[in-house]
């Protein structure tokens, strides 16, 4: 919903909540009935959000259909997608490590904070001064407690594990519920006019310029040259799947969870071609993997034993299944029904901005950049094992500066060329600093990269990328 804001604000009402909660449930249950990797969640993303109303920027001042547009780079995307599982050319991302895997997760986090910034922004341009202010203020506080839920079930040893793990599952759709609900409390609220999540009819597409039957009429109102002008953003939204949706796929199966069944890459990505041709012809922003959300639901089906030695909980293993992304697909598909879609209409916009500020600095707290900054900046009198990674003690200060450098050189530039008109790009630099980091080993002594960086997934997992058993 807060990317149906986003899209809402900067692409003049063409998306809504409608296209995304009808793009959502359409993943969901594809991917949780057909996919090989069902633990992928997979919706809509901040990085199509941009995309997608970058597109229009760029196409509708020249007076291109829009929607038009969009499908045919939807349908060219279909079918690179389609070419890239055909020619196991998935098989690259064996050579992603961690380390664009931690420099995109940090790039999401801090689109998240932006997206909740300009959120709050436009508040004062859609209602008034005092709207503008109190909308801060919900947005901040709800941050606050959704945080202090965050860090309660992760971070302290209070209370039974299986109330820590409800905390942990239900705090940030509760604080939701609750700030929702918070601007009817009265008193000085109740002369706050708060902007709502803008609906529609139920079903119904949210440009009054569209059919009701969602189709898109691709033939009509585009030139032959708009088709083939179409083709090389086709390429940009593949390339951003290419990594976005198999960088996802790798994280929720990490050599941090005890997975017993292998990925299923090349069939899964052009399953994901599929939905992407679907979307377009639909009038939906395209779905593909979600970080965090990919990770966190592995993470949340993890059975879980206390480490009395340690005082830490312990991954024993993970309930492997395709109910629960399938389910969260179906339930979407109602909230598109007209009592759910009214309440969804209740949320107010601030609260929307408070959901992204929860999960970006929820997230952040967790990513291995933020961890090194830490470290770096943590007195080395007062850095304990049990804090930080144990390898930070043991790699040579040189070359974590190096790493930590080249880390956050990337994010600036992935970040940066989204701030730009040339935001619609953003696809090529994450490919740009994906093949650079193949040659790390070229000028970083591999006893230190081994370190400080590591393949993104097992070797169970990265087995079903590669072209040959023996390779």
């Amino acid at each position: 919903m807060a990317f149906a804001q986003d899209m809402y604000d900067h692409a003049h009402k063409s998306y809504g909540t409608n296209e995304v909660l009808l793009s959502s449930a359409m993943a969901g249950i594809v991917f949780g009935l057909f996919s090989g990797t069902p633990l992928c969640i997979v919706g809509v993303t901040g990085p199509i959000s941009i995309f997608n109303y970058t597109v229009y920027e760029l196409v509708v001042p020249r007076g291109i259909a829009y929607f038009q547009f969009m499908c045919w780079i939807c349908l060219w995307s279909m079918v690179l997608h389609f070419a890239v599982a055909l020619l196991n050319a998935v098989n690259f991302m064996r050579f992603v490590t961690k380390y664009s895997c931690t420099v995109f997760g940090l790039f999401i986090n801090i689109v998240y904070i932006q997206k909740g910034i300009q959120i709050l922004v436009h508040q004062f341009s859609i209602k008034d001064e005092v709207s503008g202010f109190a909308s801060i203020v919900v947005a901040l506080v709800m941050g606050l407690f959704g945080l202090a839920a965050h860090f309660f079930s992760t971070k302290s040893n209070y209370v039974h594990p299986l109330f820590r793990k409800f905390v942990k599952d239900y705090g940030t759709p509760l604080s939701v519920v609750f700030f929702t609900g918070f601007i009817h409390f009265g008193g000085h609220l109740k002369s706050v006019d708060f902007a709502k999540l803008p609906i529609t009819r139920s079903f119904h597409p949210t440009s009054a310029n569209r059919p009701d039957d969602w189709f898109i009429r691709f033939w009509q109102d585009v030139s032959v040259g708009d088709v083939f002008l179409a083709l090389p953003f086709g390429v940009l939204l593949t390339i951003l799947f290419y990594f976005d949706h198999n960088v996802s796929s790798l994280m929720c199966q990490s050599d941090d969870f005890p997975l017993k069944k292998p990925g299923c890459f090349h069939y899964d990505f052009m399953l994901l071609g599929l939905t992407t041709g679907l979307a377009g012809l639909l009038g939906l922003p395209a779905p593909n993997g979600l970080i965090p959300q990919a990770p966190l639901h592995t993470e949340s089906l993890c059975v879980h034993k206390h480490d009395y030695e340690t005082g830490k909980d312990k991954i024993v293993k993970v309930v492997e299944q395709r109910l629960s992304n399938t389910i969260q697909g179906l339930m979407t598909l109602g909230m598109m029904s007209r009592p759910l879609l009214v309440v969804l209409g209740q949320i107010p916009q601030a609260v929307l901005a408070g959901l992204f500020f929860i999960m970006a600095i929820g997230a952040l707290n967790e990513n291995e950049i933020i961890q090194k900054l830490r470290f770096l900046f943590t007195d080395p009198a007062s850095r304990e094992s049990a804090d930080f990674p144990r390898n930070y003690f043991f790699v040579d200060r040189k070359w974590f500066l190096v790493y930590l450098a080249l880390q956050l050189v990337a994010f600036g530039f992935e970040f940066g060329i989204t701030c730009t008109r040339g935001a619609v790009g953003f696809p090529g630099v994450l490919m740009f600093f994906m093949v650079l980091a193949i040659y790390f080993p070229k000028f970083i002594p591999p006893s230190q990269l081994k370190l400080l960086d590591s393949q993104a997934a097992d070797d169970l997992i990265l087995k079903s990328l590669q072209l040959k058993k023996n390779n």
